[in-house]
């Protein structure tokens, strides 16, 4: 079924909207609370598919693969800025990049094969710990002072590229809260989060792409799992709102900032749940 010819004008109106105002509210989450936009986009983009009537066989194969792809240009972006100003790490980025590559291959595959209520469970079971994580005061918490060399070397960014590889994150959301959790610097964490999510981005991104280029049911004018009306919108959404996010930082109260971010994540997450189960 061909979803644009179905569909009023005044519907596709309302799907423009919705892909732009998941961009500007993941590239707000980003700016603000530096834990990447992904976590957001996925959700909104899914539940927008949803209003349209994109079959739930591909609905969230299609969101994770949009939201990867969108995060290309964003992370790219960040990366440039925080590498002219000194806030990357780049021995730890190097340390993380084969494993990290390595567990985002994994999740690709992982992305790949399974089905969408697989990667609904997923998703929730990493997002809603993030919620939990941002409500708690997420940037003050700590479950160590530093990480071990193993796990600082070689199985926490694997896990990682796993995850955001899976559930259409990025790298970004998944290494902000790891780093925060294990003591490291607050002047690189954000910076350091958006190099590791530009590694992951473009390899699970093409992997999305070849994953969907022989699936059915998708959705109008998609490159695999990747829609590119959704790319085109939402791309640009997260890079105009992530510098905005940054300033509104310094002067909002944070504390009710991370609650507010918080519930709306858990609550677009467990109604993408309760359709993945009714």
């Amino acid at each position: 079924m061909d979803i644009l010819h179905t569909t009023s004008s005044g519907d596709l109106g309302v799907l423009a909207l919705g892909l732009v105002i998941a961009g500007v509210v993941g590239g707000l989450v980003a700016g603000i609370l530096g834990v990447g936009g992904g976590i957001v986009v996925v959700p909104v983009l899914y539940h927008v598919m949803a209003t349209l009537g994109v079959d739930q066989s591909v609905r969230m194969h299609v969101a994770i693969g949009t939201s990867l792809a969108a995060l290309i240009p964003a992370s790219l972006v960040s990366v440039r800025a925080h590498h002219n100003s000194g806030g990357i790490d780049g021995a730890l980025v190097h340390r993380w990049a084969v494993p990290l590559l390595a567990g985002t291959v994994i999740g690709s595959v992982v992305f790949a094969t399974a089905g969408e209520r697989t990667l609904t469970i997923i998703f929730a079971l990493l997002a809603l710990p993030v919620a939990v994580f941002l409500a708690l005061g997420g940037h003050d918490r700590r479950v160590a002072a530093h990480f071990s060399e193993r796990i600082h070397g070689l199985v926490l960014p694997a896990l990682i590229g796993g995850a955001s590889a899976t559930t259409g994150m990025g790298g970004a959301t998944l290494a902000s809260t790891s780093l925060i959790s294990y003591g490291a610097r607050a002047e690189v964490t954000v910076g350091n989060a958006s190099a590791l999510g530009a590694i992951v981005a473009l390899p699970a991104a093409l992997g999305a792409v070849v994953a969907g280029l022989h699936a059915t049911a998708l959705p109008p004018w998609s490159l695999g799992y990747v829609s590119l009306p959704g790319l085109v919108l939402i791309a640009p959404a997260l890079l105009a709102a992530e510098p905005a996010g940054a300033a509104l930082a310094h002067m909002i109260d944070m504390k009710r900032l991370h609650l507010v971010f918080a519930a709306l994540i858990a609550i677009i997450t467990v109604r993408m749940l309760w359709d993945a189960f009714t």
